[in-house]
């Protein structure tokens, strides 16, 4: 699925399931003639050493970081695409993300924390006395949310 023919990537990238994925910001990508080509850019300048091509399962998966997105989705969405059960493709998008990674062509996060979470913390602490409200937090952010926070 991730294929550059100057780069041996023999290492691998331990990948989890409470991180979440997204294209890397210093590369850019072009389709073309089907192909999806992947450049590294190095200081404004693109690595033409290092162009990496994805084949369709490889396109699809990076279409899909395009936000960021957990295991579990991406393998859902690739097995959903090729009518498959989703452990017959964990597999291979475990060593595409871990390739990837490796390569600096995308990044993981641990896990992006749920809006019904922050609204479960959200009210615990207003049910709390006393609880500072931060300026910033709810309502415009700018000067004046802080100056308001400040005169309260």
């Amino acid at each position: 699925m991730l294929r550059n023919p100057n780069k041996a990537n023999d290492e691998r990238t331990v990948i989890s399931d409470t991180q979440v994925f997204v294209r890397s910001r210093a590369v850019v990508s072009r389709v073309v003639a089907g192909e999806t080509l992947i450049v590294p850019v190095r200081g404004k300048v693109g690595d033409l050493a290092s162009i990496y091509s994805f084949n369709e399962t490889g396109s699809l998966i990076w279409k899909l970081l395009d936000t960021p997105r957990s295991v579990g989705e991406v393998v859902g969405a690739v097995a959903e695409a090729y009518e498959l059960e989703a452990e017959q493709v964990r597999q291979d998008v475990m060593r595409f993300l871990g390739d990837a990674l490796g390569a600096g062509l995308i990044e993981a996060r641990l896990s992006a924390v749920r809006s019904s979470e922050i609204r479960a913390v959200e009210s615990c602490l207003a049910e709390v006395p006393g609880t500072p409200v931060v300026a910033g937090t709810e309502g415009p952010v700018g000067r004046e949310a802080l100056a308001a926070a400040d005169a309260g």
